[in-house]
């Protein structure tokens, strides 16, 4: 089957907006075919005034001069009201729909971007993918407010002029026509030249955006290390490509104008000579001479058009098809429609059952791994780093998907369930906590868009917030920042804390959720946390072994595995791998 084009891939996802597309396209060539009657009007003046009674109007029943320009007086009023009109009408037309196919573009990608497994975003660059949402589509909606336009309204200007040229004199259209198959034939000679040209500037402005991005997120980093010149090297590298890019798209897209106005010369020239001697031979009148002069230049003039037209056609279709790409890739976890009640989940075991699971290109993390998390109980996870602890909750959230084997909860596989309802059911707190740019009263009530205020207060209580949040001037009303920057690193995480106790979902996971803090702030979380665990699954990943010392089991991850469980009391008497972490952290052994 051969590959759909960027242009029929773009109008294939514009189909509810097909009347609006025609609407606006009868407008744009109405309003050029008004717009090429002035010359016309023109044509018949210089025959009224040279040849009076003889004129073209004369034989249609206004003998009288005067009588005749007034009529042509009232016809310009009426042809230049109605181009104005109808050239209103198709900008408003195709710049709304430029704005809206703009808007459902963006909100569609996004959409379709939140589906995706974390694997999906582990193979692509934050910064390539903001670059598409923002950049690529702006580009899209600049060739849809402009663009499509000037196609159809060069397209009506060669077919209207082209007929009353034929009526005119048949000799003097092939002389005028015969640079446009040569424009025609050289524009689409420099859209496929382009179009690689073009997708390479996106490619570049991709790159640049995802280091931008990047850098921007770990300036604290950057200054830390005195690296400011090691980035502006980097950040020039990559804008160098982006400039080296368009520059060869530049150089091929300026030689354009230039080639198409001497060809544009050549049919001038024709009509000029050729016409004018008609005109002196008496084959021609005087006013359809001054007609075919007037229209030739209309013709042909808005050809130079042609390549600024085509270079922003160029660079919507290679970010059209940067987006096309995003919004058509498969999600790669799929999902079902079993959606059990709350009061059954609580009481259901979560049960990993052989599963094998490795990242994309990496060695297998898990290799027949099975393992129960008992229902309504603590449940602590430890291992050392790479041991695939997180791997764990980003199997149970379905974030990736196991390569074999299954994971079982309330009876039936967890890809069985809909994928809303199994996210739904948990709460997850990680060490990286992401608040919103927005107040602290509303990144607790994230947890639950329905909660009143008091219920964010109650469960702002459970995760001890209360107590600094009234300290602050704002109160509850205090914006948090980016990022959540403006707070301290405990203070983030009672917040998350606070947003996981609203969702009051039948399992909490909080993944490293003290690793950061003080030993204040671990007390307190603890406190928090053996509150809101009570009576609820809980798992609780750590390699600070206090935080799950009172945990009801203790899984020890060694290489994929659990190398033991058991309570901290039994484990310690094992004298074994967990035995030797919590040596180590009570400083019993270096």
């Amino acid at each position: 089957m051969a590959e759909v084009g960027p242009f029929r891939r773009l109008l294939s996802h514009m189909q509810g907006h097909k009347k609006t597309i025609r609407l606006a396209s009868l407008c744009s060539v109405t309003n050029k075919i008004w717009d090429l009657a002035p010359p016309l009007l023109i044509g018949l003046a210089v025959d009224v005034v040279v040849l009076q009674e003889d004129s073209f109007l004369a034989g249609l029943g206004f003998s009288d001069p005067w009588n005749q320009l007034i009529l042509l007086s009232v016809l310009t009023f009426v042809i230049w009201g109605l181009e104005s009109l109808f050239e209103y009408f198709y900008g408003v037309l195709w710049r709304n729909l430029a704005q809206t196919v703009q808007h459902e573009l963006r909100l569609d990608t996004f959409n379709h971007v939140q589906k995706q497994g974390m694997g999906w975003f582990d193979e692509r660059q934050k910064g390539d993918i903001l670059a598409i949402l923002n950049d690529d589509i702006n580009q899209l909606e600049r060739f849809l407010d402009k663009g499509a336009n000037d196609l159809l309204q060069v397209s009506t200007t060669v077919i209207v002029v082209g007929a009353v040229f034929l009526f005119i004199s048949w000799e003097v259209a092939m002389l005028a026509i015969l640079p446009i198959p040569i424009i025609v034939w050289g524009s689409f000679k420099y859209q496929r030249s382009l179009e690689p040209k073009y997708a390479e500037v996106r490619d570049a402005a991709g790159k640049m955006n995802a280091l931008l991005e990047n850098d921007l997120s770990g300036m604290s980093t950057i200054q830390s290390f005195t690296s400011e010149d090691i980035e502006v090297a980097r950040v020039g590298e990559l804008s160098e490509a982006y400039r080296q890019a368009n520059k060869k798209a530049i150089r091929l897209s300026a030689a354009f104008t230039p080639l198409i106005r001497m060809a544009i010369l050549c049919g001038f020239t024709a009509t000029l000579l050729l016409g004018g001697w008609y005109t002196l031979e008496g084959v021609l009148a005087v006013g359809a001479y001054s007609v075919l002069v007037f229209m030739t230049q209309r013709l042909l003039w808005p050809l130079t058009r042609l390549g600024e037209t085509f270079d922003l056609y160029q660079r919507a279709m290679a970010s059209s098809t940067r987006v096309l790409d995003v919004l058509t890739s498969e999600i790669e976890i799929s999902q079902g429609d079993f959606k059990p009640e709350k009061e059954a989940i609580v009481k259901s075991d979560i049960e990993f059952q052989d599963v094998d699971f490795a990242y994309t290109r990496r060695d297998n993390t898990f290799t027949k791994l099975s393992l129960k998390i008992m229902a309504g109980k603590t449940t602590g996870i430890v291992g050392s780093t790479g041991a695939g602890k997180t791997t764990l909750t980003r199997l149970l959230l379905r974030f990736a998907q196991p390569n074999d084997g299954s994971i079982v909860w309330g009876g039936v596989p967890i890809d069985e369930w809909s994928l809303s309802h199994l996210r739904s059911s948990i709460a997850l707190v990680e060490q990286h906590i992401t608040l919103f740019p927005t107040s602290i009263l509303e990144n607790i009530r994230y947890g639950d868009a329905t909660a009143t205020d008091e219920q964010v207060f109650r469960a702002a209580d459970a995760a001890e917030v209360s107590e600094f949040v009234n300290s602050l001037p704002n109160k509850w009303n205090t914006m948090v920042g980016e990022g959540g920057y403006r707070l301290s690193g405990g203070q983030r995480q009672r917040l998350a804390i606070a947003r996981a106790v609203l969702k009051d979902a039948p399992l909490l996971i909080l993944d490293e959720a003290t690793s950061a803090v003080d030993n204040e702030t671990e007390a307190a979380l603890q406190r928090s946390i053996e509150l809101v665990s009570k009576n609820r699954t809980t798992v609780i990943i750590a390699h600070r072994l206090s935080t799950i010392r009172n945990a009801d089991t203790i899984l020890v991850m060694d290489n994929g595995q659990i190398a033991e469980s058991g309570n901290h009391d039994d484990l310690i008497a094992n004298q074994g791998i967990y035995s030797g972490f919590w040596a180590v952290q009570t400083g019993k052994r270096s």
